[in-house]
């Protein structure tokens, strides 16, 4: 009788020190955990505090247009103070104007608000880019591609519309596409390649599949893998209908030999002072650079940040060459 007494009393006392255990365990992992999330959101005010903001150039009936169009999302969003819908569009309307950190503001409270939406998280993520505060924007991507998981794609509405007004993109598309963008622009070029890969799983238009396909063969070129890069051309057909991706599809057409870079450079080496040449003018300076011509390609570089393109990715990642070339 003792010894089965002893025995239990063995086996309560294992089990009392593996409960302990599993608590200190579970503790521990939670303390990380709150540690990580507080780090990211330091990281994300630091850079929202340093970060330069710098408005675009609009003429005064592009203003006119955009003020009155964020006068009309505001008015709807002060209906609606719980609609998911109301706040994005705010936090759109509010970005166009070059008013980033009042945009990602209005997607922080967003988020607090409807914390399992991830496209809150897919635009906040976008400006952060746009101020280039690119491990906040990683955090949020991957924050969404987490919440999509599993689930059905949906077409992203434009804020501002094609010639055509249709939209090219969708929710989980741009998700992937960013992501793989804002590694990148910090020289990750093996997780930029990662998301590109996700993200040409669900590029299924034309205009989706040029600009993902455009990334995804600058990236692989930058990792030194030519004969994948140029595989990823093969799907790229000559007579795609591109709606709004016309730049990334001339960029195609002379990594596919079909343009010649000095023709490109020609058109647009008189003005940097337009979306399209910045977007060109990165292509060309990147083709450059994995050629080995660096000189050619830093000129280019110097070329876009010269011009008034601040936001676009072109100018972003442009101006991340030139500040990796430093010594």
């Amino acid at each position: 009788m003792k010894k089965i007494r002893h025995k239990e009393a063995q086996k309560a006392q294992r089990n009392s020190g593996e409960s302990l255990l599993c608590f200190w365990c579970f503790f521990v992992a939670e303390l990380i955990l709150l540690c990580l999330l507080s780090s990211v959101a330091s990281a994300q005010t630091n850079c929202l505090q340093t970060a330069t903001e710098v408005r675009p150039r609009l003429s005064a009936e592009t203003q006119r247009e955009f003020e009155t169009k964020l006068n009309e999302a505001r008015e709807l969003f002060e209906k609606e103070p719980q609609s998911a819908e109301r706040i994005i569009w705010l936090g759109r309307r509010t970005a166009y104007l070059g008013r980033y950190k009042d945009a990602i503001s209005i997607y922080t409270k967003g988020i607090e608000q409807f914390p399992s939406d991830a496209r809150l998280y897919r635009h906040r993520g976008h400006r952060f880019i746009t101020l280039r505060c690119f491990d906040a924007a990683i955090a949020d991507f991957e924050k969404a591609s987490k919440l999509i998981m599993g689930k059905p794609d949906e077409i992203e509405p434009d804020g501002l519309p094609n010639a055509r007004n249709i939209p090219t993109s969708t929710l989980q598309s741009n998700i992937w596409y960013h992501l793989g963008l804002a590694h990148y622009l910090k020289g990750d070029f093996e997780r930029a390649l990662k998301a590109y890969r996700e993200a040409e799983k669900v590029s299924k238009n034309a205009d989706m599949l040029v600009a993902t396909t455009h990334w995804l063969y600058m990236t692989l070129r930058r990792l030194g893998r030519e004969k994948e890069a140029s595989k990823t051309l093969a799907m790229i057909k000559d007579d795609l209908d591109v709606i709004e991706n016309a730049d990334y599809y001339k960029m195609i057409s002379v990594y596919k030999g079909k343009l010649k870079p000095a023709d490109v450079w020609d058109e647009i080496s008189q003005d940097a002072e337009s979306l399209s040449n910045a977007t060109i003018g990165y292509g060309l300076g990147n083709w450059f650079l994995y050629n080995g011509q660096r000189a050619e390609a830093e000129k280019v570089f110097r070329k876009i940040t010269a011009g008034n393109q601040w936001a676009s990715f072109g100018y972003i990642a442009a101006e991340s060459e030139l500040k990796r070339a430093q010594p």
